[in-house]
């Protein structure tokens, strides 16, 4: 079989070499193409793009009669070669229970040529990072994202009184440095987990989004009548760093989101009915319908591998156990923040005001409590179990 095109004013420079492709792509290796065209420096342009592609040149072509150059050019195999080792990346569909590195960057389902590099990821088996919920947590998430200069009404008139003002910058703080942490572990996860599970890695990069919105927001409440921020305790952010230098997935997903993050919901809860502003009762509101999705995740991805793997349970407390005993000898929750949240639900320096501010953060603490037996016990714990370790949970809250 043999083939003809007519590339009239064409060159290769500016496209020609498209048609040139198309019509050999019809051909079998060792059959013909005629190439026609008006360009003098066609046939010098066709003999070194062959050559590049594996095709050769047929030099017994036939004289042109027009005036007009023709070129033979012979299909090489080398384009079949190129491919007759591909394999396709999974199933375009769904997610395989095994991402080969050698796929590297390519979409799920492709056909990926050998010979490239392969990607340097520690998590490719489905199991350790899957979650049903995934998909249509990260349609929530990317429908749900707001604009902070927006979504929050900033025109406050006036200032709070001063010491009220003052707890509030305080709490704001700890938000902040408790988000930092939130932000940084999924940004890590991002650069281990295979992008064969693109739902997962989506989800987990609107989680970061979410979270550099929130850093964004307690900063800007803090700092909205102050200079400053208020003070960072040792122990917090000792608490914090032990979050940060857990290396395998489920397990920092289950210490952040399904403990950490869930207690951390309670709190936002906390600060949004007691809040004595606007601000700083919307970002709250809106930081915990984010957070929401995160604590989400967290269960039902933990839930998927304790289901796979009971054994898995023992794993997920000795993380818990290891993570109190790190932090047996430090303060836990900053003094100045405990007794912020105290003044903010109390709204006064009253003694009774001062007794039911008190009265509320113990139930806050209780409300943590439940919660935290609540999800562990959805992973899979038994209750007695699951009370015994939310009681282990770091004093301070993340």
């Amino acid at each position: 079989m043999s083939a003809a095109i007519d590339l009239e004013s064409l060159t290769l420079d500016n496209g020609g070499h498209l048609l040139v492709r198309r019509a050999l792509g019809t051909l079998r290796p060792g059959e013909r193409l005629t190439v026609r065209g008006a360009h003098p420096e066609l046939p010098l342009q066709l003999g070194a793009w062959a050559r590049s592609r594996g095709h050769r040149v047929d030099h017994e072509a036939p004289a042109p009669t027009d005036g007009r150059p023709v070129t033979v050019l012979v299909k090489g195999a080398a384009e079949e070669l190129r491919w007759s080792g591909a394999r396709r990346a999974g199933r375009a569909d769904r997610a395989d229970p095994h991402a080969d590195p050698r796929w590297g960057l390519a979409a799920r389902g492709a056909l990926v040529e050998e010979g490239g590099p392969a990607l340097d990821v520690a998590w490719v088996d489905r199991d350790l990072v899957w979650a049903d919920v995934a998909p249509t947590l990260y349609a929530r998430a990317a429908a749900s994202q707001w604009d902070p200069a927006t979504a929050v009404d900033w025109a406050v008139p006036d200032a709070l009184p001063t010491d009220i003002e003052d707890a509030v910058v305080q709490v704001m703080t700890y938000l902040v440095e408790n988000e930092q942490a939130a932000l940084m572990i999924p940004a890590r996860m991002l650069a281990n987990l295979h992008p064969h599970y693109r739902e997962v890695m989506q989800l987990l990069a609107s989680q970061v989004a979410d979270e550099a919105r929130h850093v964004e927001v307690f900063t800007r409440r803090a700092l909205l009548h102050r200079e400053r921020p208020g003070t960072s305790g040792a122990g917090g952010r000792a608490s914090l760093q032990t979050l940060l230098g857990e290396p395998d997935f489920t397990l920092a997903s289950f210490l952040l989101s399904v403990l950490g993050e869930g207690t951390f919901v309670d709190l936002l809860g906390f600060l949004h009915h007691h809040a004595p502003d606007p601000v700083t009762a919307g970002i709250t509101r809106l930081a915990a319908r984010d957070e929401a999705r995160h604590v989400a995740f967290g269960v039902a991805h933990t839930a998927h591998v304790t289901r796979s793997d009971p054994a898995f349970l023992g794993r997920l407390r000795q993380a818990v156990e290891r993570r109190h005993d790190a932090l047996r000898d430090t303060a836990g929750l900053n003094q100045e923040v405990y007794d912020s949240l105290v003044l903010l639900a109390a709204g006064s320096w009253e003694p009774a005001a001062i007794r039911r501010g008190w009265d509320a953060v113990q139930e806050l603490q209780r409300q943590m409590d439940d919660g935290r037996r609540r999800r562990l016990h959805a992973i899979g714990f038994p209750d007695d179990e699951s009370a015994e370790l939310s009681a282990l949970h770091t004093r301070n809250f993340m």
